[in-house]
């Protein structure tokens, strides 16, 4: 049981650190909503434009993609896995969404919208801070990797031996 725990509680610290090359490929992919000001308010650029629905949906896609490749991951190295390191692969997705979320948000443009809108001055174009508004998208990771691993653990994990003799006679 020690070796388990152990083994989940390094599957849960790796599968998190990854959450910052989620973070640096979010802020680096995902589009950018413009914002314009007239010196009184701060509008849209483009009211019926998609960039802040594609911000939360390229996180989503990049989520999903590290849950299949951390899950394929944690299974190639620990085949009979177990319990815990299932529950840490899990952890560590949610925590590695949770940080490449905090960490997208504090390197994306400034969350001070009035002051961009100041430095940027009347009618020139300025990007809104990167926000994830479908904290929900947070959920992708885990999902994903507890759907993989589950597949995987399906397919190709050591089965075990069949009694013999059947006892059903």
């Amino acid at each position: 049981m020690r070796a388990e725990l152990r083994d989940a509680v390094v599957a849960a610290v790796a599968v998190a650190v990854t959450g910052v090359l989620l973070g640096l490929l979010w802020v680096w992919l995902a589009p950018r909503v413009p914002l314009i000001s007239d010196d009184k308010a701060v509008f849209l650029k483009d009211t019926e434009g998609e960039e802040a629905i594609g911000a939360d949906g390229t996180f989503i896609l990049l989520a999903l993609g590290f849950g299949v490749v951390c899950a394929a991951v944690v299974f190639l190295l620990r085949k009979r896995g177990g319990i815990p390191l299932v529950v840490g692969l899990a952890a560590g997705a949610l925590l590695g969404s949770w940080l490449a979320m905090e960490l997208g948000e504090w390197l994306g443009p400034t969350d001070d919208v009035v002051a961009a809108a100041r430095a940027a001055g009347k009618g020139v174009v300025f990007d809104a801070p990167l926000k994830l508004n479908a904290q929900g998208a947070l959920l992708a990771w885990p999902l994903a990797a507890m759907g993989t691993h589950l597949g995987l653990t399906a397919l190709f994990a050591p089965r075990d031996p069949e009694p013999w003799p059947p006892t059903d006679l």
